[in-house]
């Protein structure tokens, strides 16, 4: 499998973990003000961009969905109730993250339609061709092998099912880059420190973007894998983009 650049960024530079572990760890500390933190930092647009790219998928009408790298469960409520599906399952490696949308999920009385499980995109504990459709949310960058997690996900989509990634890009207009490099350099790095006494993980968010394969190279990176009908549209001035694929 091919190594690329985001695969060595890692939330904490000084220490021995893995970057799975790291980042595990990250977000266990971030947990409690995650869901705060998305939206104010990112003004609440975060919401439209989960709805827009499950429009991308509505239309096939998926019963069985995985979200991987689920966080606190926001994009498998989402998917629970705009897609109508008879189950939908969120993986993460962070219980902390998990905790948190377990207790979302039964406050919202869907206990038995959502399912929230400790869980690695590298090693899905599923069998081959289980989930009409798969869901990723900001969570590539986070991989520690990108090849190896695209791969895993493709193994248990059913013949002819969709992969949906939503990933951070990098904004292209000068004037709105300059805002841009600014916004994640200095606010929010300053915001999740005050907030949530952990300036690492917006510093990391920021790296990590940067050095994503993002655009073409990702749409690349997706057919080196085997998937096909391949597709990517930038949201937002290019903030965000939507990665559609399909396994043959």
């Amino acid at each position: 499998m091919t190594k690329f650049n985001h695969d060595s960024i890692v939330p904490f530079k000084d220490s021995d973990l893995t970057k799975k572990q790291q980042v595990a760890k990250m977000f266990n500390h971030i947990a409690f003000r995650y869901d705060f933190l998305n939206r104010f930092l990112s003004g609440g647009v975060d919401v439209y961009w989960r709805r827009r790219a499950l429009r991308e998928i509505s239309g096939s009408k998926p019963k069985f969905v995985l979200d991987v790298a689920t966080g606190t469960g926001d994009m498998a409520i989402l998917i629970s109730r705009m897609l109508h599906t008879e189950k939908t399952v969120g993986i993460d490696i962070s219980e902390g993250m998990l905790e948190v949308g377990r207790k979302k999920i039964a406050k919202l009385g869907l206990a038995g339609q959502v399912d929230l499980l400790t869980g690695d995109a590298e090693s899905i504990q599923f069998p081959d061709n289980s989930f009409d459709a798969i869901t990723v949310a900001f969570g590539v960058r986070n991989f520690e092998k990108l090849q190896t997690g695209l791969s895993e996900m493709k193994r248990v989509l059913k013949p002819g099912g969709k992969l949906l990634i939503l990933e951070f890009s990098k904004p292209r207009r000068s004037g709105f880059k300059h805002l841009y490099d600014f916004y994640m350099k200095n606010i929010a790095p300053g915001v999740g420190k005050f907030f949530s006494k952990n300036e690492e993980a917006y510093k990391y968010l920021d790296e990590s973007v940067r050095a994503f394969p993002e655009g073409e190279a990702f749409l690349t990176i997706l057919n080196d894998c085997g998937y096909i009908s391949t597709g990517a549209k930038k949201l937002t001035q290019g903030i965000c983009t939507i990665y559609s694929a399909t396994k043959p």
